[in-house]
């Protein structure tokens, strides 16, 4: 009688294969990079059409959400109403005083028409930039990845904080022109009205207010254009610490220039809004300087005759050795007399030289050359010395 394997009877659990990236490391040719580059535009510029096709018809509704009911309690929350964003951008020119505006002792709040197509071209224009600010995460994640995979995780990071800090700053722009509007607005309108009535277009007007929001949210960007500098190694502490005041004297500049109007109001208010991020921007940039020193080894900021360290005394000429004695010549062989009457000497036979090969190139003879003549040969070396004159030993001797 067998017994059952319990674990026969359970049903395998099959592992899913974890999918498996086409390009792991990003590698693109430049034809890729440019299909690539079309696609992320195409998305880019899809979520900006919808975006725009909300803001259209945010322009004039209005929409009330609620009450919603908070769960495991009795209570609810709401209703809550969102007015239509012609209204929103509207309500720094209706919070005038009704002298001020035309029609206002009827309790009206309207801007005026002077052409048929202006109503729709300006809701046109107010729907393409509310679009461009609903879809701004969408457009902005298309080209985070279109940049991301040439990019390491340390850049990755860095892009990430800077994008967020980036949006933060442009929203408090944008706030801040919008509180600004209406204290402008109202000076602007004081300084004639014994004498005129205003009628403020919808063009001129919302016009004025969107360039106001879009200045004062770019400007916002200048102390973080700052401290990307000194993150790059580009701006240090030590060199912008004693410049304050030339910077606050720019901040001023820039603000009465790029703030729309005559009004001092919203120009103040730009110039000390970027009076106090750019100290904030610079008070980051020291303690970055701070960090980056501290971590900084000690011998990068060592010039090259310390590093080199002191030359060293010159040290002792070793003892001349000296030149070995010459040895003694030695004697000449003797030169024996054979009973014959010649000399005969005892040194070995004289051996013939090896003949020198010449470095004169060969030449091929032509017509007009002559032949060479013929080289006058030495005598053959002979061992019989008593055949060799008696003069041909006086070295020896």
């Amino acid at each position: 009688m067998t017994s059952a394997n319990p674990t026969s009877s359970r049903p395998r659990v099959q592992r899913r294969a974890r999918k498996r990236k086409r390009n792991p490391e990003g590698v693109m040719t430049i034809v890729q990079h440019i299909q690539e580059l079309r696609y992320r535009l195409m998305l880019a510029f899809a979520g900006i059409a919808v975006g725009t096709v909300l803001g259209f018809i945010w322009y004039q509704a209005s929409f009330k959400i609620g009450p919603v009911p908070i769960p495991f309690t009795s209570s609810s929350v709401g209703p809550m109403s969102f007015m239509s964003l012609g209204e929103i951008l509207k309500d720094p020119y209706c919070a005038l005083p009704p002298e001020m505006r035309l029609g206002g002792e009827t309790g009206e709040c309207r801007l005026l028409a002077t052409s048929p197509f202006e109503m729709f071209l300006l809701r046109m224009k107010v729907g393409a930039l509310a679009g461009l600010v609903l879809s701004s995460p969408w457009w902005l994640y298309q080209i985070w990845a279109f940049v991301t995979p040439g990019l390491v995780r340390k850049e990755k990071r860095t892009t990430l904080a800077v994008a967020f800090v980036a949006g933060i700053l442009f929203v408090l722009g944008a706030v801040l022109a919008y509180v600004v509007v209406a204290v402008g607005l109202q000076f602007l309108m004081q300084i004639g009205d014994s004498a005129q009535i205003s009628a403020l277009t919808g063009s001129e007007y919302f016009g004025f207010i969107l360039a106001l929001i879009i200045i004062f949210g770019v400007s916002f960007e200048l102390p973080l254009f700052v401290v990307m500098l000194n993150m790059a190694g580009v701006v240090s502490y030590e060199m912008i610490k004693d410049k304050r005041r030339i910077i606050i004297l720019l901040l001023f500049i820039f603000s009465a220039f790029m703030t729309p109007g005559q009004e001092p109001y919203s120009m103040v208010a730009m110039a000390v809004a970027l009076t106090l991020l750019m100290e904030l921007a610079i008070q980051f940039c020291r303690l970055n300087d701070r960090r980056r020193k501290r971590e900084r080894p000690d011998w990068l900021d060592v010039d090259d005759e310390q590093g080199s360290g002191p030359i060293s005394a010159p040290g002792a000429i070793g003892e001349y050795g000296g030149i070995d004695a010459p040895g003694s010549i030695q004697a000449p062989s003797s030169v024996g007399v054979s009973p014959s009457g010649s000399m005969q000497a005892s040194a070995a036979p004289v051996a013939s030289p090896a003949p020198v090969a010449s470095a004169r190139p060969q030449t091929r003879p032509t017509r007009n050359s002559r032949p060479p003549s013929p080289k006058p040969e030495a005598p053959a070396p002979t061992t019989d010395f008593r055949s060799r004159p008696v003069s041909d030993f006086d070295d020896v001797l």
